[in-house]
C-alpha cells in the first residue's frame, strides 16, 4: 500500500477515535444510574431504565470500536495490513478510509 494512501487511512483512523470519544463521554453522562427512589410514575421509571441500557450497550459497542481502531493504528505499518485475511488481495482503500478496522475485502465480507 502506497504511504499517501495510509497517511489518508491514519487521518480517517484520528478522525474517527477523536469523534467516538468525545460520543463516549456523552453516552457515560447520559447512562448514570437510574435512581430508583425517584419521585415519579411506574412508566417514566421503566422508560429510564430501558433507555439507560440502550445507551450501556451503545457505550459497549463504542468502547470495541475504539479498540478496533487504535489497534489498526497500531497496525497501519505492517506489510500486511490492507490485505483481505480470507483472500490476501490488497482492500480497496476507500474502504479501509471509510472503515479503517475492515479486514476483508468487500467481496470476502458479502
Amino acid at each position: 500500500m502506497e504511504e499517501q494512501a495510509k497517511n489518508e487511512i491514519r487521518r480517517a483512523v484520528g478522525k474517527q477515535i477523536q469523534d467516538l470519544t468525545q460520543g463516549l463521554s456523552e453516552f457515560e453522562e447520559r447512562a448514570q444510574t437510574v435512581n430508583l427512589y425517584q419521585p415519579i410514575g411506574r412508566l417514566s421509571r421503566i422508560d429510564s431504565l430501558t433507555n439507560q441500557g440502550i445507551l450501556l450497550s451503545g457505550i459497549s459497542k463504542s468502547k470495541a470500536r475504539l479498540t478496533a481502531l487504535q489497534r489498526t493504528l497500531q497496525d497501519i505499518d505492517d506489510p500486511e495490513f490492507g490485505h483481505c485475511l480470507e483472500c490476501g488481495q490488497d482492500i480497496n482503500p476507500k474502504r479501509l478510509i471509510a472503515l479503517p478496522e475492515s479486514r476483508l475485502c468487500i467481496s470476502c465480507a458479502q
